[in-house]
């Protein structure tokens, strides 16, 4: 996997998935798995907590994120190797993991990956919206989201595609305004 997205440990991981599952033609579902187990994570503090402590030993990480997994109807290649990422006490990487096997997939596909960080979550209908408008400022290029909430930015988009940054977060804005009135004191 030639991606600056993730390296190390868990491109390593990333790029041994996505073998295994463009060999056993799940690309598709691990992909989709990964997604919603990436949005399982975003909407829960408890499982982050659960991914990210050394308190926490590797079997109960493992036996913790099955369950969850299994609740969520997450079966086959993506179960079995979240179960070996935990059992090799690596479960605090999975979210870079997950990050890295979706943006290889996206770059393979000839897919562009924007970061967008907001406030608030986006809605179906905003995200449907941003996507055509990216698509529209990058020549037509299709474009994948990879959406985050942080409540920090206080409002507005923050969007990463590739090298660029589009921030109009209100954040942003006030720390602007913040230097701009300590020029002018």
């Amino acid at each position: 996997m030639s991606t600056t997205a993730t390296t190390g440990v868990a491109g390593r991981y990333a790029s041994a998935l996505f073998e295994l599952a463009d060999n056993a033609k799940a690309l598709d579902s691990v992909a989709q798995d990964l997604d919603t187990f990436r949005k399982l994570l975003a909407e829960s503090t408890d499982l982050r907590r659960v991914i990210g402590s050394p308190v926490i030993g590797r079997e109960l990480q493992g036996k913790a994120l099955l369950a969850v997994l299994d609740a969520a109807g997450i079966k086959g290649l993506t179960r079995s190797f979240v179960g070996t990422v935990a059992a090799n006490g690596r479960a605090r990487e999975l979210p870079a993991m997950a990050a890295g096997f979706l943006a290889e997939l996206a770059r393979r596909r000839g897919e562009t990956t924007a970061t967008v960080t907001s406030a608030v979550p986006l809605t179906p209908v905003q995200l449907q919206q941003l996507t055509e408008t990216l698509r529209s400022v990058l020549g037509g290029a299709k474009v994948s989201i990879d959406a985050h909430v942080e409540p920090d930015i206080l409002g507005g988009l923050v969007v990463k595609v590739g090298s660029r940054l589009f921030d109009s977060s209100i954040r942003s804005k006030l720390q602007r305004l913040q230097l701009a009135m300590k020029g002018v004191a």
